[in-house]
């Protein structure tokens, strides 16, 4: 093992030993729940989390999404007779009525306005169904598999339905989109003639919250999903079917940030290790990672790195050439890899220089 190797590992083991111990265990009062973090995808807590259940007016935050990549902020959007007269929540559209889309997502992730999902609907997919099936495109895109849409505003309908898994794989999506997460975490905005105010309590409830969407129909109950930072870590929380979902949020978060801080044992553009180089006017080579990697682990666990060649390197070797990777296990099962850059330039020895001279005269 190389000098950069042992580094490494002791590296990682200090992270480990640092941890803060397990929190207390957790338990919510919904009917399902999960706790996600985002960047690996690890899930750190879940209950009944694969239950098909009514999902209100979370639609929304695939709404906005759709909508988002699909469309222009500055689109001018007319209000239509049937979006303006729509049932439930509402940001008080009026028929004939010109909005860009950019206020219309605020109508919708703020005010929770079905009428503003219905216009954003009308004007992106041509209509609510073929909106819906962009819906589903999408979120078989992402990997929901156990879900179907049926409207943008998320009103009880049989074929209208997710899982708390599927809500929490959005909104792992959903929180990488930049425009989403701005409009969804404002607080209180003035546009497009109106003053909309968020209805999610968890901006002011939780630090680090950035978000996302607040439900409720008479069938679904509440249902909420939220996502909140804390030290570079984003953790999504989704709960189904909960009559103390604010609570129930803010001991997910705690026990989440504190059960599972993140450990990143590769950063971006920082040396992991080094590895021998034949033939060169260094022995080693140092290597850089050429993206980043992050792991929420819990007390006493650790992760096992092993740095893969795609071939032994012989000089002259670049600086920025990738040479291999550094592949991450938690207890033998792979989690993740980064690309391995080398971070200098290593030129041949000078006597293996001259011996290549000397045979090419030769010839």
């Amino acid at each position: 093992m190389s000098r950069g190797i042992q580094r490494l590992a002791g590296a990682l083991l200090l992270a480990v030993c640092l941890l803060p111990g397990r929190a207390e265990a957790i338990g919510t009062s919904a009917t399902s729940a999960i706790l996600m973090d985002v960047e690996s995808g690890r899930v750190l807590y879940e209950q009944n989390a694969d239950a098909q259940m009514l999902i209100a007016s979370t639609t929304k935050i695939l709404t906005a999404l759709v909508a988002i990549r699909e469309g222009n902020l500055s689109d001018i959007v007319t209000v239509t007779q049937e979006a303006a007269a729509t049932e439930g929540s509402s940001m008080y559209l009026e028929a004939g009525e010109k909005l860009t889309l950019e206020t219309l997502l605020y109508g919708l992730l703020l005010c929770s306005g079905n009428d503003a999902a219905v216009a954003i609907a009308d004007h992106i997919g041509g209509s609510q169904e073929g909106f819906a099936q962009m819906m589903n495109e999408t979120a078989q895109e992402i990997g929901m598999e156990n879900s179907s849409f049926a409207n943008p505003n998320g009103l009880d309908h049989e074929q209208h339905y997710s899982t708390a898994r599927d809500m929490a794989l959005l909104a792992c999506v959903a929180v990488e989109n930049e425009t989403l997460v701005r409009i969804a975490s404002t607080r209180s905005v003035t546009t497009g003639g109106r003053t909309m105010t968020n209805h999610n309590k968890l901006l002011s409830y939780v630090d680090g919250c950035i978000g996302l969407k607040t439900g409720y129909t008479r069938a679904a109950g509440r249902t909420l999903v939220s996502c909140a930072e804390r030290n570079g870590q984003r953790l999504v929380a989704v709960t189904l079917q909960d009559g103390n979902d604010w609570a129930d949020h803010q001991s997910l978060f705690e026990y989440g940030f504190a059960a599972y801080p993140a450990v990143r044992p590769a950063i971006l553009g920082h040396e992991v290790g080094e590895v021998p180089v034949q033939d060169g006017m260094s022995a080693t080579v140092r290597l850089v990672a050429a993206n980043s990697f992050a792991w929420p682990l819990a007390e006493g666990e650790q992760i096992e790195s092993e740095v893969r060649l795609d071939q032994p390197l012989t000089a002259p070797v670049a600086a920025g050439t990738q040479v291999g990777q550094m592949v991450f296990r938690l207890d033998g099962r792979e989690i993740g890899q980064v690309n391995l850059l080398c971070s200098e330039t290593v030129l041949p020895k000078v006597e293996s220089a001259l011996s290549v001279l000397k045979r090419q005269r030769r010839r």
